[in-house]
């Protein structure tokens, strides 16, 4: 068996520069890597996809970023996948566990891997990198340390919904800004953000900011010296407090 680790993705900062005539979004983001990982047993000879912890919201079919990042580079395998990283969250989960295999089996050129989503790029080389156009022009940066807790709710954002309230944003005569130009759509796909974003500004600090299309937060800094991982009840469910940092290439 070889172990791989597939790390989160997390979008420091997201701009949306443009709109493409086939409804794709230009976008510039800083997006790096966590120590929250996936982590992927793989057998070589073998050829099936299982879950170490069964999950109904992960499907185990032709459409899991695993089975097409093995179809993308013509190879076959058996994968035992240990999900970490939570389903919905915006920390690219998939595009993660996608971007193992791209990395195991030799690594693709940023379009092709483009094909299997707008993260996966990232997610192949990972560490720190300016990301341009639908997710596919990578700049490197230099890799600072940064201490980083992720606050992770019971719900996801459906990321196409939150594209399109973006655009219905737009359509109606605003422009949304700020550090994460999503933040507002995502507010609008997933109506229980809005309370648990206030929430969570009002008791612990007015940076914390949105992960790409939610519904995962974030704020720079460790909040507890002792724990590494909590539970807060919020006004939505609860939250599970996640503490840990960036990760070089």
């Amino acid at each position: 068996m070889i172990e791989l680790v597939a790390r989160a993705k997390l979008t420091w900062f997201l701009e949306i520069t443009g709109r493409r005539a086939n409804g794709y979004h230009e976008l510039r983001s800083e997006m790096v890597t966590i120590d929250l990982a996936d982590r992927l047993l793989i057998e070589p000879e073998g050829d099936y996809l299982r879950l170490v912890t069964p999950d109904d919201a992960i499907p185990l079919d032709d459409t899991n970023l695993v089975s097409r990042a093995l179809r993308l580079v013509g190879r076959t395998a058996g994968v035992l996948l240990d999900k970490r990283i939570p389903a919905g969250g915006g920390l690219g989960g998939g595009s993660a566990d996608a971007g193992a295999i791209l990395r195991w089996a030799g690594g693709v050129s940023p379009e092709d891997a483009l094909s299997l989503g707008g993260d996966v790029p990232f997610c192949q080389v990972g560490g720190r990198a300016l990301v341009e156009g639908v997710g596919e022009r990578l700049t490197p940066l230099e890799f600072v340390a940064r201490d980083v807790t992720v606050m992770l709710p019971q719900f996801g954002v459906d990321t196409r919904r939150c594209y399109e309230a973006y655009d219905e944003l737009v359509a109606s005569g605003q422009r949304p800004e700020g550090r994460n130009h999503l933040e507002r759509a995502a507010v609008l796909a997933e109506p229980r953000l809005g309370p648990t974003l206030r929430w969570l500004r009002a008791t612990y600090g007015e940076q914390i900011t949105l992960a790409g299309s939610g519904s995962t937060m974030f704020l720079e800094g460790h909040l507890s010296d002792e724990l590494e991982q909590w539970d807060v009840v919020g006004p939505e469910g609860t939250v599970r407090f996640r503490q840990t940092t960036t990760t070089p290439e």
